[in-house]
C-alpha cells in the first residue's frame, strides 16, 4: 500500500472574512453603527488548514483562486503561512467569496457574496491525484457528487469527516442526507446545526440520533464545551475558560484541534479537550487564525484532564 501523502485532505472554496467587532448592537436598516475593532481575514476552510499546519499536522487544502484581489490576499496568506500548494488551482477570471461578519463575543451574523464556482472545481482533481488518511468537509454535503467521490475515497482507504455547516434545509427526514451521513466516519456539527437536523432541543438525544446513523459524533457548543459519542459511549468536554475576543472560525479551530487529536491515537475524551482547546484560544484574536496555538501549548493546557463521561441513557 503506498504511504499517504497527508495526513488531512480539505476541500473547499476560500473565503475572505472582513470581521467587525466592538459593534454597540447589529445593524439596522436606516441606522448606521460603527464597530471599534476590523480585521480583514482569510476564513472557511483556511482556518482548519491553518490550525492544522500549525499543530504539526500534513496537511492540503484542495481550493480554486481567481484573478481578483481577493483570491490574491487569501493566497499569499496561505504562502506566508507555508501552506502546501499541491491543492491549489487557479483560474483567468475573478472568484470572489466574501463573508462579512459582525462579531459579538459570544456569536456572530454573516452576510456573504460568491461568485460561481468553476465546473470542474479543485476538490475534483484533488481527490483524483492526491492522498491522506483522512477527507475533511467544511460543510454538511450530500447527493450525487459525494456519491461518486465516495468511490475515491474509499478505494483510497480515507476517513470522511464532515463539518455541519449547510445552507440546506435538510433534517434526517431526508433519505438523501441520512445517506449522507451513513457514509461518514466523523460528523461535527455545533449545536444549532445538531438540533436543526434532528428536531431535538436536547443536545444529548440529538447526539443518539446522529449516532445512529455516524459511528463517531461530536457536538460543539461554544463555551458550553462540548459531546461526542463513540462506540455507544457519551463522552463530554467543558469549554476553555477563555473572555473571547472573536469566535469567527472557532469551530474551524476547534475542528483541527480535534483532528489533530484523533491523528495521534487519542481517545474521544482527549480529542475533544483538544478542540476545545485549539478553538477556545482562536478566539483571543480576531478572525479564526489570529491567534495561533501550537501543539505544545495544547499539550501544557491538557495537562490535568477535565473530560467527564455520561451514561447514552443521560437526560
Amino acid at each position: 500500500m503506498m504511504k499517504d501523502e497527508f495526513d488531512v485532505l480539505i476541500v473547499g472554496d476560500y473565503c475572505l472574512d472582513l470581521v467587525f467587532t466592538g459593534l454597540p448592537s447589529l445593524p439596522e436598516l436606516g441606522k448606521e453603527i460603527v464597530a471599534s475593532g476590523f480585521e480583514q481575514t482569510p476564513g472557511g476552510p483556511y482556518n482548519t488548514a491553518v490550525a492544522l499546519h500549525r499543530l504539526g499536522v500534513r496537511v492540503v487544502w484542495a481550493t480554486d483562486f481567481g484573478t481578483d484581489a481577493y483570491s490574491q490576499f487569501v493566497l499569499e496568506r496561505a504562502r506566508a503561512e507555508g501552506l502546501s500548494e499541491r491543492g491549489f488551482v487557479h483560474h483567468d477570471r475573478s472568484l470572489r467569496y466574501i463573508t462579512v461578519a459582525a462579531s459579538f463575543p459570544q456569536d456572530r451574523a454573516f452576510m456573504a457574496f460568491y461568485d460561481p464556482q468553476p465546473a470542474i472545481p479543485a476538490a475534483a482533481k484533488a481527490l483524483a491525484t492526491l492522498r491522506a488518511r483522512v477527507l475533511h468537509v467544511p460543510g454538511l454535503y450530500s447527493g450525487p457528487l459525494l456519491e461518486a467521490a465516495l468511490l475515491m475515497v474509499r478505494a483510497k482507504r480515507m476517513q470522511i469527516v464532515m463539518d455541519g455547516n449547510s445552507y440546506e434545509t435538510a433534517t434526517m427526514g431526508s433519505a438523501r442526507l441520512r445517506r449522507a451521513l451513513g457514509a461518514l466516519d466523523i460528523l461535527m456539527p455545533n449545536a444549532s446545526e445538531a438540533v436543526r437536523l434532528t428536531g431535538e432541543v436536547d443536545l444529548l438525544r440529538a447526539l443518539q440520533v446522529l449516532g445512529r446513523r455516524t459511528p463517531c459524533v461530536v457536538i460543539k457548543d461554544g463555551a458550553g464545551g462540548a459531546y461526542g459519542l463513540e462506540a455507544g459511549e457519551v463522552v463530554y468536554s467543558p469549554a476553555l475558560p477563555v473572555i473571547p475576543l472573536d469566535t469567527t472560525g472557532a469551530g474551524d479551530a476547534f475542528n483541527a484541534g480535534f483532528l489533530a487529536a484523533r491523528l495521534d491515537g487519542r481517545p474521544l475524551a482527549e480529542s475533544l479537550q483538544w478542540g476545545n482547546i485549539v478553538g477556545g484560544l482562536s478566539t483571543l484574536g480576531r478572525g479564526g487564525t489570529g491567534r495561533a496555538v501550537t501543539r505544545g501549548e495544547v499539550e501544557a493546557r491538557q495537562a490535568s484532564p477535565r473530560a467527564a463521561r455520561r451514561s447514552l441513557h443521560a437526560g
